[in-house]
Parts: C-alpha cells; sequence; structure tokens
C-alpha cells in the first residue's frame, strides 16, 4: 500500500496491484465443453518444474509456463486467441468499481478473545482462573450437542475473502498496473482475483 496524490489534491490510500501479463492458455466454447470461458496465466514458472501433461498445455501458447492459472467465463471468446495478452487497461479505466478476492493472512490457532472480540471475564470482583477462554457452549438435554457456526478458538485466518465495491483510482499500462483504493485481502505479493463489482452501481 502507498498513497495516491489525486486532482483536487487528497490524498488518497492505494494498492498497487500487478496485474499481467495475463496470457491466453486455453479457449473455451460452447460447441465443444458446452460453455464459453478462457482460461489466462500469470507468472512465469520453470518449465522443468511442471510434469509433461502441464508442459504440452503450456506449450501451445508459446509464451513459457505459468505460476497461476485461473479460469473467466466470457459471452464471446472468438475475439481471443491462444498466447494473447489480455491487459489491465483492456479492461478497467479509473473510476470503476471492482471486487477483488485473495487469501487473507493465516494467523494461526487464536483464542476466542483474539478471533472473535470476546469480551473476556472480569478483572476484578473476585478471582477467577481463567480469563481469556469462551463460556458455555451448550446444555444438557437440550439442544444436548453444539451448535454448528459456534464461535470457539481455533484457526484464523488463511481463507477466500472477497472485497466488493473497491474504486480504482488509475491504470498504468506500461507496467501492467491497478491502482486500488483502499485495502485488498492478504499479504504482499499474494495472489488476488480482480473482477467488475456485482453491487456496483451501473
Amino acid at each position: 500500500m502507498t498513497q495516491f496524490l489525486a486532482a483536487d489534491g487528497n490524498v488518497v490510500p492505494i494498492t498497487v496491484i500487478e496485474t499481467g501479463p495475463c496470457v491466453v492458455v486455453q479457449k473455451k466454447e460452447t460447441a465443444r465443453d458446452g460453455y464459453n470461458a478462457l482460461q489466462l496465466g500469470f507468472g512465469s514458472k520453470k518449465i522443468q518444474r511442471m510434469n509433461k501433461p502441464e508442459q504440452g498445455h503450456m506449450e501451445k501458447t508459446g509464451k513459457g509456463a505459468f505460476q497461476v492459472l485461473r479460469e473467466f467465463r466470457l459471452e464471446d471468446v472468438s475475439q481471443y486467441e491462444l498466447g494473447q495478452e489480455v491487459k489491465v487497461s483492456d479492461l478497467f479505466k479509473a473510476g470503476d468499481l471492482i471486487d477483488v478476492t485473495g487469501t487473507s493472512k493465516g494467523r494461526g490457532f487464536s483464542g476466542v478473545i483474539k478471533r472473535w472480540r470476546f469480551g473476556g471475564f472480569p478483572a476484578s470482583h473476585g478471582t477467577h482462573e481463567y480469563f481469556r477462554h469462551g463460556g458455555s457452549i451448550g446444555n444438557r438435554s437440550f439442544p444436548g450437542r453444539v451448535f454448528k457456526g459456534k464461535k470457539m478458538a481455533g484457526h484464523w485466518g488463511s481463507e477466500r475473502v472477497s472485497v466488493q465495491n473497491l474504486e480504482v483510482v488509475a491504470v498504468r499500462p506500461d507496467g501492467n498496473l491497478i491502482l486500488v483504493k483502499g485495502a485488498v485481502p492478504g499479504s504482499k505479493r499474494g495472489v488476488l482475483l480482480i473482477r467488475r463489482a456485482v453491487k456496483g452501481s451501473k
């Protein structure tokens, strides 16, 4: 994350995302596959670190091997060819709203106070052996079990998270960069999925 000085003089907190080059690795069409989609490759990878089927799949593009493959459904894929680069400037412009999906930072095993913001036990007016654990999680005859979704201690983070309606501040096609207002999920150098906002204004 960094800062961006807008035209009106305001300082905007932004996240700089590298979006390419993304190369068309595979085309899927309704006649053959039952639906239209493009498989895009991102990030370089050594070809010797892939098995034979993966190598054959990548060689069709003539652009080397890719670290990440993702599929995107489209209504029409006839305008794209294998090996073609899809640039961020062709898809987004300043002022657009986007949804960004990524894997959140892993926090390891965490208690209920850190994970779910529990209040904890009082620190005065009598002593208690534990101060940071959860309270009762059920009862005897009814319900006689623990309900699904009960907030308890456990693994926190490292899960798929989407942030909606983030504004595109600027697009820099020379470096395949997109500047997004606000924060996005995950750590530095994490892999993100960027799409047009589902709930954003038309």
